[in-house]
């Protein structure tokens, strides 16, 4: 049963993921990562925030990471957790069978809440954006259009405005706007309209919106916020604090959750970037490996 246990085992291959597996790697440690595939930075089309690249696609970054881990003897395996469970080790359920580790490392990320729009998916990532600390450079000095359905979005339109474009055309969904903001959309010249998009039209690259009764918004760029889910639905049967929301975890500053043993990484946790979340990694795997040298 001994040999069964890993170190550590990994949940998802963000960079959160393989960083942590990159260190514990190298600190010789029986690791195996479990990973389902087609995250959020699997889709991430160019990434330009990034420390030493001026851009790279999230895919090259989880297939250069998969090949660091591997250059360190971490065991990789595609699957798809449904539960975690604790005793004396923690147990991994997947679809396939069971894997035990004596540590583990959530690093499965979120999912974005698209709105319904005929062909979001031929620009997301490349004209159709979800995330202002990613893309939110490139749209300067674009035409722009904001999604979204409540007052963080309309603070959103005036902090793009600010930064990056004058040109903004906001639509909110249901939300009805405050006079007092309505007085200050028309001083910053930022559009407001009520009717929702349908369809997103162009070929190459976005050209506009298309709304419901026909017309058609011109725009170069979209803005997306309407938040994002968490993946965490196998730590369902574990009781985790999360913040005074109920969404994220509550973890200390080495990232271990308020289960002994358990660490949490990336958007489950705090921030959103990869770059973050790498860090995050590293720090989570050097705690562990102090933990297993104290055991």
């Amino acid at each position: 049963m001994e040999e069964r246990i890993y170190d550590c085992i990994i949940i998802g291959a963000g960079p959160g993921g393989l960083q942590a597996a990159i260190y514990l790697g190298r600190y010789n440690r029986k690791v195996l990562l479990i990973d389902r595939s087609g995250g959020r930075t699997w889709h991430a089309r160019r990434i330009e925030n990034f420390l030493t690249q001026k851009a790279i696609s999230g895919k090259d970054i989880i297939r250069t990471g998969m090949e660091q881990a591997r250059n360190f003897n971490v065991a990789i395996e595609k699957g798809l957790v449904v539960k975690v469970l604790k005793q004396d080790n923690f147990e991994m359920k997947t679809e396939t069978g069971s894997y035990y580790s004596k540590f583990v490392i959530v690093s499965s990320g979120a999912y974005d809440n698209l709105p319904p729009l005929e062909n979001v998916y031929r620009f997301l990532g490349d004209g159709f954006y979800t995330c202002i600390d990613c893309d939110g450079y490139r749209t300067t000095n674009r035409k722009l259009v904001i999604l979204g359905n409540s007052l963080e979005t309309v603070h959103l339109a005036f902090g793009m405005r600010e930064m990056f474009t004058k040109d903004i055309t906001l639509i909110l969904y249901d939300y009805m706007v405050p006079e007092t903001y309505m007085e200050e959309l028309r001083d910053e010249g930022i559009a407001l309209v009520r009717e929702r998009p349908k369809r997103m039209v162009g070929e190459e690259s976005v050209e506009g919106l298309e709304l419901e009764d026909g017309r058609i918004i011109p725009c170069e760029a979209v803005m997306s916020h309407f938040g994002y889910k968490l993946n965490d639905h196998f730590l369902s049967d574990l009781s985790l604090k999360r913040d005074s929301k109920g969404f994220k975890y509550i973890t200390n500053s080495e990232y271990e959750s308020s289960l002994s043993g358990l660490y949490i990484v990336g958007p489950l946790t705090r921030n959103d970037q990869a770059i973050i979340a790498a860090g995050e990694g590293a720090v989570a795997a050097i705690d562990i490996n102090k933990r297993l040298l104290q055991l």
